[in-house]
Order: C-alpha cells, then structure tokens, then sequence
C-alpha cells in the first residue's frame, strides 16, 4: 500500500502532497470510492458543500477505521454562504455533513459575493480550533495578494486547475514569494484534450514503465505541488497514488515544461459569463 509524503503549509500544518478528490462523484457513489481511496493508501480526501457529497464523505471516514489523526480532510464553502454569518452557518453544517469536530483545511471556493467575510469567518474557526488550516480555490495572485492586505491569516493553500497544458508557472511563483501552497486541481485536465495521448507524455510513460497519468502526476510531485486526483475504479484509483517509486529527470521535466500553454482553464474565473454560470448555481 502506498502512502503520499507531506508538504508543510505556512501554519506548520502537514498535508499530504497527494489527495483523493469526490468532484463530479455522485453521493451514492462517493462512499465506495473514498473507502477504495483509504484502502489503496490515500489519507487526503477532498470535498466541497457544492458537490453535495459531504455526508458521503463522513460516512467514509467512519467506516475507515482510520484513526482521525492520519486523516486530512478538506472542504470548500460555497458563493450563497458568503460573508460572515452564512459562512459560519455553513462551516458549521459542513462539520456536521462530514461527521467531525475539527477540518484539517478549509477554502473559499471561489473570489465571488462576500468573500473578505467568508475569511473573516474561518479565520475565526480558525483561532477557535475547529480548522487547522485556511485557504482559497481559484483565486488569481491578484485577488490572493488583495486578501492577504486586508486580513490577518495568509491563505495557506490556493487550489488552482494546473495540468501540463495549464502550468501556471507565474503564478506559482507568486504564490510562493506570499509564502502560499498552490495545489493542483485538474491535474489530469479531468480527461479532456486528450491530455492522456500526448506523445511527450505517452513517450516518457513507456521509458518510465508508467502510465501517462502516473508521469503527470509525479511531475506535480517531484515539483513539491500537491494535487488532487479523483476516479471511481479502484484499479485507477491505486494506479494514481503509485506515483513515489521513480523519479523524472531533467530532461523529462524539460520536455514537460514545453507542453505549456496548450489549453485555457475548463473554468476561466474572470470571464462574465462565466461568472454568471457559478453566481447562479444554488445549492439545496
């Protein structure tokens, strides 16, 4: 079985370089999936209130058998529970969803509606115990940078679509000079453009005796940039998480970095109708 090695966040707090993701996974999917996850060695579950498999994810986390304290759970709040007190009442109904006193991170999911609140809320969430780690998803350096001005906590994770065709380079760097992980969400381009096919991937997977989603996946590790992968088939969820027995070398690395720029984001979230499509999007 194997196991992710961690990466320490700007609070000290330890999170696995590797984690299992349930966006997209149905609720009556999801407790299957997450318990093959635990079983193949994942300790890092990623989850959010707008894929409304939280309860899944608990009931998981029961089941397991894992003692708490090797496990990192992460969730996100959603745009309607902006601002102060919605965002505690949805901090709160998260914890019950998923079963726990305490969350490892927990991230605004998106720079939308009142999210200087939403921060001032989990900073206090924060200070009471009931979150080791605060963050944000899908914030570009500029609204990150405005944030981290304005409030007291700097963000400690931006989860941010990157795969070989969206390295983000420059904002990585960013983030890093603000003492701030970037981790990965997407890492596979979720299956499209045929990311999985292209010949300096398939080519290096051969050399390697990997697939071309292990090679993508250990270049995010070998490059200390933590991700989450998600499947429902257990074979591909244990296939993922074997990416800790090879190493790329410079060159692979190299031939990677010239695959950049290749595909926008799935979610572009500064364009207006974009923008729009989530605002809209309201949860039960």
């Amino acid at each position: 079985m194997s196991k992710a090695p961690t990466i320490t966040l700007n609070n000290g707090v330890e999170m696995p370089l590797l984690g299992f993701g349930v966006f997209q996974i149905p609720p009556e999917d999801t407790e299957r999936a997450a318990l093959e996850a635990f079983e193949a060695g994942y300790r890092s579950i990623d989850t959010a209130a707008a894929y409304r498999n939280e309860e899944a994810v608990g009931r998981a986390i029961a089941a397991s058998g894992i003692p708490r304290d090797e496990l990192f759970i992460t969730t996100k709040l959603w745009i309607q529970d902006a601002g102060d007190e919605a965002a505690e009442r949805a901090f709160e109904t998260s914890l019950r969803r998923l079963g726990l006193d305490q969350l490892d991170l927990c991230l605004v999911h998106a720079p939308y509606g009142d999210y200087y609140g939403t921060w001032r809320a989990l900073e206090a969430a924060h200070h009471q115990g009931s979150v080791r780690a605060i963050g944000v998803s899908n914030f570009h350096p500029d609204r990150l940078t405005d944030l981290i001005a304005h409030n007291e906590i700097v963000p400690a994770v931006d989860q941010v679509e990157t795969h070989p065709y969206l390295q983000r380079a420059a904002d990585e760097q960013a983030l890093r000079k603000r003492a701030v992980q970037i981790q990965a969400w997407g890492p596979l381009a979720q299956g499209q453009h045929d990311l999985l096919q292209d010949p300096v991937l398939t080519e290096l997977a051969g050399a390697h005796d990997k697939s071309a989603a292990q090679i993508v996946l250990r270049w995010l590790m070998q490059r200390q940039v933590p991700a989450v992968v998600k499947s429902t088939r257990p074979q591909r969820i244990r296939e993922n998480l074997a990416v800790f027995d090879f190493e790329l070398t410079d060159a692979d690395l190299a031939r990677i970095a010239t695959l950049d720029g290749r595909t926008g984001p799935a979610f572009d979230h500064r364009d207006a109708d974009t923008v729009d499509f989530i605002n809209n999007m309201k949860l039960t």
